[in-house]
């Protein structure tokens, strides 16, 4: 497991085709980050992948950056942590924006379970 700091974030690699993600609190996402987030996973990941975005701050995305956060190809699913009401429902207005995306992401509010669903992918 090793961790890298992005100017945003953490991206946590557990394995050659698996990674958590961990924005810092208080973050505006733009399209930069969202481009310096797709390089670096197009980088450092073997595709397809698989994503564990954890949601354990509170951060925003510029509307430009949400309507291309998950239109990366070698992304095959992603599950997202969410522990508040906010979380969700961000996380549902960013799936409803992305709908041709929707049906590789799903919620969990727990990791472990999050974790387990990915691997089993």
């Amino acid at each position: 497991m090793k961790v890298y700091k992005l100017s945003f974030g953490s991206v946590i690699i557990l394995a050659p085709n698996l990674a958590e993600v961990i924005i810092n609190e208080g973050v505006i996402i733009d399209e930069l980050n969202v481009d310096e987030y797709h390089d670096f996973l197009l980088t450092n990941l073997d595709a397809p992948f698989s994503l564990l975005v954890n949601k354990k701050h509170s951060y925003t995305y510029t509307f430009e950056a949400q309507k291309i956060i998950g239109k990366l190809k070698g992304i095959e699913n992603t599950a997202v942590v969410t522990s508040t009401t906010g979380a969700l429902m961000s996380t549902e207005m960013l799936m409803h924006i992305n709908s041709d995306v929707r049906d590789s992401v799903k919620i969990f509010n727990n990791r472990e379970e999050a974790l387990a669903y990915l691997k089993k992918e």
